[in-house]
């Protein structure tokens, strides 16, 4: 009797243990071993991880090339009321014509949109910070621009000339300094007048010595100062501000560096102890800046040869190799083939280039010309082709380089 229900009831036990170990089976997966088990830490161990996500780039967006766009509703932020105003790039106040159109052209990246800066919000990014320029006048042009774009935040902004600084300005609501140091080889360099022993060499009147492993007083204490720096050498670099009667020689440790250097070579040797001089002495966390040459615009010879820049409207794109290709030895050549040797000077360091040039080509409208704020300026300086009216061009540059400031504080 026991065996007949046993057989009977056998195949139901069968059905019974097969569908718990189906069901068992089914629910495995949902099951997450407890992470304080041993078990489960050693077999996390042994999966392989996935390789980390690169870093997205700095600045993903090519502030630099694009294009200018006319647009009749764009106005400065700023005046010809603004107190730190150079007399002459104050375009406004010269009544430079056609100064409307000039600063209606509005520069549009192609691959981004490149935001206005917000002086308010900028400061306020910057407070407790300071910022500063070194080179030449470009970077003076640059300096004011920045300047009064800022003080539209801060009408309490007071003028300040410290630590070597040649002009700038303290915005006492921000706690933030903008200055400017004159240093326009970037190295040491001074007269020295004609001696005995130089003997009658093709009129020599005397040499400027340029040291070109040390910087410039200017700018040789201000590395814990400033926590942004942006860097230009370029436009002293030419045989009309150091003719052969005047001209430059080259000193290393103290000694002349023999064979005499040419200027481009000089230059270049200025590039790398300047570089390395401010990759071993500037803080890693100072935001470091190159700016690349802001070029000329003299059409018809150089600025002591009737040089002229009084158009109305800027450069198409096809016309920019016609005036600043080196291969087509123009008048304004010089800008790109400083800005190679610069290039190369600044590989594999930190220093983040401030490409501006190609932007700038465009605008040979925009520059003071004949409109400098005195009466016999022309007839002694010549036009001026190569400092910017203010407002204009330079408003641009703060924008780009306010948004990268932005970016390399946020990353």
């Amino acid at each position: 009797m026991p065996t007949k229900l046993l057989s009977q009831f056998f195949p139901w036990l069968l059905f019974l243990s097969l569908s718990l170990i189906l069901l068992y089976s089914s629910l495995l997966p949902f099951h997450s071993p407890s992470p304080s088990s041993p078990s489960s830490t050693q077999s996390l161990k042994t999966i392989p991880s996935s390789p980390p996500k690169p870093k997205s780039p700095k600045n993903p967006c090519n502030f630099y090339k694009g294009r200018w766009v006319f647009d009749p509703t764009r106005k400065p932020i700023y005046d010809e009321t603004c107190p730190f105003h150079r007399n002459a790039w104050n375009c406004l106040r010269n009544q430079r014509d056609n100064m409307g159109n000039i600063n209606s052209w509005k520069w549009v990246p192609e691959t981004c949109d490149l935001p206005r800066i917000d002086p308010s919000r900028f400061l306020g990014l910057m407070r407790n910070r300071n910022v500063g320029l070194v080179g030449d006048s470009l970077s003076e042009n640059f300096l004011v621009s920045f300047l009064c774009v800022l003080r539209v935040a801060d009408l309490g902004a007071k003028k300040w000339k410290k630590k070597g600084a040649w002009r700038g300005a303290y915005f006492p609501k921000f706690n933030v300094t903008v200055a400017y140091h004159r240093a326009v080889l970037l190295a040491k360099y001074q007269w020295q007048p004609k001696q005995p022993s130089d003997g009658n060499q093709d009129g020599l009147k005397g040499i400027y010595r340029v040291d070109v492993d040390t910087p410039a007083d200017d700018w040789s204490n201000i590395a814990n100062f400033y926590d942004v720096l942006v860097f230009n050498t370029g436009h002293w670099w030419g045989l009309d501000k150091f003719p052969k009667e005047t001209p430059l020689v080259f000193y290393r440790a103290g000694q002349p560096i023999l064979p005499p250097l040419e200027m481009l070579d000089g230059l270049k040797l200025v590039l790398q102890n300047m570089v390395s001089h401010i990759q071993k002495v500037f803080p890693c966390k100072t935001l470091k800046f190159w700016r690349l040459q802001s070029p000329r615009h003299f059409f018809g010879g150089e600025w002591n040869q009737n040089g002229s820049c009084t158009f109305n409207d800027p450069l198409e794109e096809p016309q920019l190799d016609l005036w600043f290709d080196p291969r087509n030895n123009g008048v304004n050549k010089e800008a790109r083939t400083l800005n190679l040797l610069i290039q190369d000077a600044l590989k594999g360091t930190e220093i983040h280039l401030l490409d501006l040039t190609h932007l700038s080509e465009f605008r040979v409208d925009a520059h003071p010309a004949v409109w400098l704020g005195k009466k016999d300026a022309v007839a002694v300086w010549g036009q001026d082709c190569l400092h910017w009216c203010l407002p204009g061009v330079p408003d641009t540059w703060v924008d780009i380089l306010s948004e990268l400031i932005r970016i390399g504080f946020k990353t």
